[in-house]
């Protein structure tokens, strides 16, 4: 049995594998557990063959397992693989459906991202976590102290110098109990704050150190911050037809 394509659907614990030989005939249908299903598809399938996946949770990181072995993997994103579910949506038509869009010749495919990209990526996606939770516990300083009659300053550095200033003064009719409550709060942003600069400190350092962002930087305009986040989307950006 020689197969052509394989198909396979990621999931948390099974995997659901199709695969077709030359023909397109469906010759092979899997369904294994998370610690079995490379083992059995390395038995089973030799090297060269085309393997598809939805580009979704943990699919780089089963591509680069499977490149290693010798297996061209092909990412599909997912709004591309739902016209070629044929019936119900389930794990075994979810394969059938990956398994043929991956054999479409104008069908445009995820490159395969690297840990370094997952990486930076990683440290983007915490960084904007952290700047939401910055940004609330900001607003519920504001909110807190606007009920005693205290207009706090929408400039996030005039509000970090201004909470110390309320502490210490004992006219603004900020009861003792207000003011234990604003300072843990306050301390609560600081360590955010904190927290938001070693997360840039780090993509700085990225910046400097990968020299695909040292020559993005060197475009008007385009700082660590955008280098940096360019890089872990698209990588070299081989994959598209023109620059622009």
């Amino acid at each position: 049995m020689k197969l052509s394509y394989v198909g396979v659907d990621l999931a948390k614990n099974v995997f659901q594998l199709h695969g077709v030989d030359r023909h397109g005939r469906a010759v092979w249908r899997r369904r294994l557990r998370r610690k079995q299903w490379l083992k059995v598809l390395l038995e089973t399938v030799e090297s060269g063959c085309i393997i598809g996946m939805e580009a979704c949770a943990s699919a780089h990181h089963w591509a680069r397992q499977l490149q290693a072995n010798g297996y061209e993997v092909r990412l599909v994103a997912p709004q591309f693989v739902k016209p070629f579910v044929k019936s119900n949506k389930n794990d075994r038509n979810d394969a059938e459906a990956i398994c043929e869009a991956i054999t479409r010749p104008h069908m445009r495919f995820v490159p395969a991202k690297t840990v370094e990209q997952q990486d930076i990526q990683a440290i983007h996606r915490v960084r904007c976590t952290v700047m939401s939770q910055r940004n609330a516990k900001a607003n519920q300083i504001r909110g807190l102290v606007a009920e005693y009659g205290i207009v706090a300053p929408q400039q996030m550095l005039s509000l970090r110098r201004a909470v110390p200033e309320w502490l210490e003064d004992a006219e603004n009719g900020l009861s003792t109990c207000f003011r234990a409550l604003l300072h843990n709060v306050w301390m609560d942003l600081h360590h955010l704050q904190e927290r938001l600069a070693e997360l840039d400190r780090q993509i700085e350092q990225i910046g400097k150190d990968n020299p695909v962002t040292r020559r993005l930087q060197e475009l008007r305009g385009v700082g660590p911050m955008v280098a940096t986040a360019l890089v872990a989307t698209v990588g070299d950006g081989s994959h598209f037809r023109k620059g622009r």
